[in-house]
């Protein structure tokens, strides 16, 4: 009974990342840029959804946020909000030392310019990097997501996901506009 509810949810998650990565219009700039900063906040609820981390099955799952924040309280939604059994804790974090005690990073545009850096120091931990940057996955990010034709789409680096010691779900994979190998 647990894994068809299991697999109940995982068909709902699949079927809101279906319906948040049809196209969106907005008739203003700054309504445009919200709508698309909270669609990527539920991309990345799902991003955390279908991935597993090795161990620690019963702990919280740290999202931290890296550089500018451009989702205002958006991402501030996904705060307690359960993956299973785990709940997700929103953290904002201004000290790359701190990076380590993260499920998830969320890289934003404006660290850019240290992205590799930052990268290749946590490449010996299971952190699920994510960014909106472009290049952001020739420069070691696991997922990231980009703006095409009001669309938000994304491309995944599997091979730096399985060194990571991460497990991309296949569905997943299959939504991916891209998939690296």
């Amino acid at each position: 009974m647990f894994t068809s509810c299991k697999q109940s949810i995982r068909r709902w998650l699949l079927a809101v990342l279906l319906i948040m990565s049809q196209p969106f219009t907005s008739p203003l700039a700054h309504a445009d840029e919200m709508l698309e900063y909270q669609v990527k906040a539920a991309f990345i609820y799902n991003f955390i959804a279908f991935t597993q981390w090795p161990g620690s099955a019963d702990s919280a799952i740290n999202l931290c946020l890296y550089g500018e924040d451009y989702f205002g309280n958006e991402i501030d939604k996904l705060q307690n909000k359960m993956v299973g059994a785990r709940p997700i804790k929103v953290i904002r974090v201004s000290n790359s030392n701190q990076l380590p005690q993260c499920q998830a990073v969320f890289f934003s545009k404006s660290v850019h310019n240290n992205l590799a850096d930052l990268i290749n120091s946590l490449e010996n931990y299971p952190i699920l990097t994510l960014a909106d940057t472009p290049n952001a996955i020739s420069r070691g990010i696991i997922i990231n997501m980009n703006l095409v034709n009001e669309k938000i789409v994304f491309e995944i680096n599997l091979a730096t996901a399985r060194k990571s010691g991460l497990d991309i779900s296949s569905k997943l994979l299959q939504l991916a506009a891209k998939v690296h190998q």
